[in-house]
């Protein structure tokens, strides 16, 4: 029986993750979360299988309980920990100790050409350490919409995003969890990475023309320069280390860099990607609530 400790778990990719593992019952799954809150608990108590462990990246304390009976681990990065070195290596040489069957990372696509990344060195480190990996590189998340630009879009009615005209192929973080589920099941992904992305890819104009229509809402595209947006992010009070990691990202993306797409999610899964309309869609309520 396979015992799978999740890292990021209540995010938007951990927790499809999670929904999609619990469905089999051959699977011991253990959640690695810094606060374990009672609402935490009862967004899962509809899941089976499942464990809780007090978990930091930055408190290697927290690791041997965590690590207690698991061969595989699914882990996302911690957006605001951007010096891998420091925030990662401990984590890393801690999983390559326990000789663990597989380790799955949440990178990113097109990373092998950009080693300034933390995603880059993160998986550079895995390959060092020889932990058998799965590096899935999804192309950006439809559901940064719901998160980092939500203000903008519920407030000034605008997508306040650097990315000039240049195209993206957008994903849904609920098909990189499923995703991510049947790696963690099926051993042909093992020292595999797959690179995930939506069934098109579209401007930030044909998105906001998609969100006009869906929501009832014009909403506009402002196109602001890599420097206006940097300025503006930090002085909202995000971290500037995460702040530098998106501009960087929206820089990639102006270069003409992320509007690849791939057959690879409907390959794992059997069927499409969902579509931005899809997305629009479900995720309503956030945008006009």
């Amino acid at each position: 029986m396979d015992h799978i400790l999740i890292i990021g778990g209540t995010g938007n990719i951990g927790f499809p993750l999670i929904e999609s593992l619990s469905k089999n019952k051959e699977l011991k799954i253990k959640v690695g979360i810094r606060t374990i809150s009672p609402n935490i608990k009862e967004q899962f108590e509809h899941l089976n299988n499942l464990s809780f462990v007090h978990f930091d990246f930055l408190d290697p304390n927290t690791f041997p309980e965590a690590f207690i009976g698991v061969n595989k681990v699914f882990f996302v990065r911690p957006p605001q920990l951007s010096t891998p070195k420091e925030d990662m290596f401990p984590f890393l040489s801690y999983a390559n100790q326990q000789k663990l069957q597989q380790i799955v990372f949440v990178s990113l696509i097109g990373v092998e050409k950009n080693p300034v990344t933390p995603h880059h060195k993160i998986e550079k480190m895995i390959r060092q350490l020889e932990i058998p990996y799965t590096f899935i590189r999804p192309s950006f998340f439809m559901q940064n919409l719901t998160t980092t630009h939500l203000e903008d879009i519920k407030i000034q009615h605008d997508l306040f995003i650097p990315a000039g005209h240049a195209k993206t192929s957008f994903i849904d973080t609920r098909d990189i969890g499923e995703v991510a589920a049947v790696c963690l099941t099926d051993s042909n992904y093992i020292n595999q990475e797959l690179e995930l992305t939506g069934p098109e890819a579209l401007t930030y104009n044909e998105i906001a023309k998609d969100m006009s229509n869906i929501l009832g809402v014009e909403i506009t595209y402002s196109k602001p320069g890599l420097l206006k947006f940097r300025r503006v992010m930090i002085k909202r009070g995000i971290p500037k280390e995460y702040v530098n990691v998106m501009v960087m990202l929206y820089l990639i993306t102006q270069l003409g860099n992320a509007k690849k797409v791939t057959n690879t999610v409907e390959k794992v899964l059997k069927h499409s990607p969902r579509n931005i309309k899809e997305f629009i869609n479900d995720y309503k309520n956030d945008f006009t609530g």
